[in-house]
């Protein structure tokens, strides 16, 4: 009677191999990917100066007015600066959007303007209490 070898020794062979074919697809699909995103956001981070013009994490286009270390000072509108960490920036747009965004404001506060001219004057927080209703329960 012939003896046969354990079949659990080729299997844990086959185990193991598919185990490391698994964990060699995971990093070259996944892990290995959002390295490289972090390390290009990482850079473009590090490349940020006054007057480049940004859009945040959360989507607020801005311009650069300052950097620190881990915050970034930004012009939204004329004459208001927030803050955010440098961590927020998504991205920067480029030069010639950056132009022509700067080009559509003049055009924009005309427009804003014109429109103001047709509007009717606003009336007076003072008139308005005037015409309010006695609402209350009487006896």
């Amino acid at each position: 009677m012939p003896l046969a070898a354990p079949n659990g020794s080729g299997n844990s062979f086959t185990t193991i191999l598919f185990l490391l074919l698994l964990f060699g697809v995971v990093y070259f699909l996944m892990i290995r990917p959002q390295q490289k995103r972090r390390r290009e956001a990482l850079n473009m981070q590090n490349q940020l100066g006054a007057g480049d013009q940004i859009v945040t994490i959360g989507g607020l286009h801005g311009t650069i007015v300052s950097m620190d270390d881990d915050v970034a000072t930004l012009e939204v509108a004329p004459g208001v600066q927030v803050k955010f960490a440098r961590q927020a920036i998504a991205r920067t747009l480029p030069k010639q959007d950056a132009e022509e965004t700067a080009a559509a404001e003049p055009e924009a506060e005309s427009l804003a303007e014109a429109k103001a001219a047709d509007e009717p004057p606003v009336v007076d927080d003072v008139q308005k209490d005037d015409v309010v209703a006695d609402t209350q329960k009487k006896d």
